[in-house]
């Protein structure tokens, strides 16, 4: 893909989300993706469902997708060094190993050219009392406080839909990887070492939670759907069954609403005059919003909403998604052509650049599709120095 950082080479040490999707999102950017995999398994990402019929990860096939596959056994001393020296090529090197791996293996980065920006997401971080256990996306939203605050406070916490601390993880370690490439290719200097935890990346976006128990004492708890200090605000159910999500907490907002609802009287009543009033009596109002939304169906509820300029939004599934013009006037799903599933719609580069077509990803590739190219063209190996090297199972 063209874009910003054309020209440069990532290579993908990673498993799983964190480090495959912080590659894939510099890979968006015009960087060329080199993906390093165990021989004969592969990214764990290959063995997740859904499948298709015929046992196609759907979950690889996103992820996965813009990047080559070489096939590299790093925990022998021939497929170590090959690594070294097709670092030498490279520019990013990414990876989600456990603390201590890369250095096992002699391919740290203190081994790599001092140019190279190396990241390096983990659960706790490179340092740190637990920097050795164990961890996945659970655990980051667990330790990193974002967990106690999703839910309902008289039921236990729920987790996110989607793997958020992964998500997060990846998408600050692909900024932080360009900063550093900046400093590097502008600034002129050398290269960084990056050190993201997954705990790190859901820590950061806790708005002011660590500085209401600093300097205030709150503990803050799960509010469900609703905000403690701001109504009316929530989920509310249709009539077709759907959930409306209706944001009227300023007075503005409210006022709005009121007229969409035909309940001009609420404003004249001095419980809800003001948002302290209204979030004093959230129950009430609230309740009141959710007995009108009942009456009518979630096309009827956006539409007098919208035309009341009343921030809304129905909570799409995916097929409502596929339907919305606005999706599909913006190109916000692209079709990629999958060697495997063949032509699937998937999410679209995010964000955009103005001015620039939205461009299509390369469907992902099948353990070590591009072995042989990659090794022969960057190393210069023959083709029988590649076959001995498959037939030991070294690639």
């Amino acid at each position: 893909m063209s874009g910003p950082l054309e020209g440069l080479r990532v290579l993908d040490l990673g498993t799983r989300i964190a480090a495959p999707f912080c590659a894939g999102l510099l890979g968006e950017l015009g960087a060329e993706v080199i993906k390093i995999e165990q021989p004969g398994t592969g990214d764990f990402m290959r063995e997740i469902g859904p499948f298709t019929d015929d046992g196609y990860s759907l979950f690889w096939a996103v992820e996965g997708r813009g990047r080559k596959s070489v096939t590299l056994n790093l925990r022998t001393p021939e497929g170590q060094d090959l690594f070294r020296r097709l670092a030498e090529t490279a520019d990013v090197v990414v990876e989600n190993f456990r603390p201590g791996t890369l250095e096992q293996w002699n391919i740290d980065p203190a081994q790599l050219d001092e140019r190279i920006v190396t990241v390096r997401i983990s659960s706790f971080g490179q340092d740190g009392p637990y920097t050795k256990r164990p961890g996945l996306d659970r655990v980051g939203i667990g330790y990193g406080g974002l967990l106690h605050l999703t839910g309902y406070p008289d039921r236990p916490p729920v987790r996110v839909g989607v793997t958020i601390s992964d998500y997060l993880t990846g998408v600050f370690s692909a900024q932080a990887a360009t900063a550093a490439l900046y400093r590097r290719d502008v600034r002129g200097g050398s290269g960084a070492v990056i050190d993201a935890a997954l705990y790190g990346a859901a820590l950061r976006i806790l708005e002011w939670t660590i500085a209401g128990y600093d300097k205030l004492g709150i503990i803050r708890n799960r509010e469900g759907n609703r905000l403690a200090n701001s109504a009316p605000l929530d989920n509310y159910e249709s009539a077709d069954g759907k959930y409306v999500c209706i944001v009227a907490g300023s007075d503005a907002n409210f006022s709005r609403l009121c007229k969409a609802m035909e309940r001009t009287d609420l404003l004249e009543d001095p419980r809800f005059t003001k948002l302290v009033d209204r979030a004093a009596h959230n129950d009430l109002i609230n309740g009141i919003v959710a007995d009108w939304a009942k009456t009518l169906d979630s096309k009827e509820i956006e539409a007098r909403c919208v035309a009341a300029d009343v921030p809304v939004a129905t909570a799409y599934t995916a097929a409502e998604i596929f339907l919305d013009p606005h999706f599909a006037a913006r190109g916000d799903l692209v079709t990629v052509d999958d060697q495997v599933a063949g032509p699937m719609k998937q999410q679209a580069p995010f964000p955009r650049r103005v001015g620039e077509p939205v461009e299509t990803p390369t469907g992902a590739p099948t353990l070590g599709e591009h072995t042989r190219a990659v090794l022969g063209k960057e190393l210069g190996l023959t083709d029988a120095e590649l076959d001995d090297l498959l037939a030991r199972k070294i690639l």
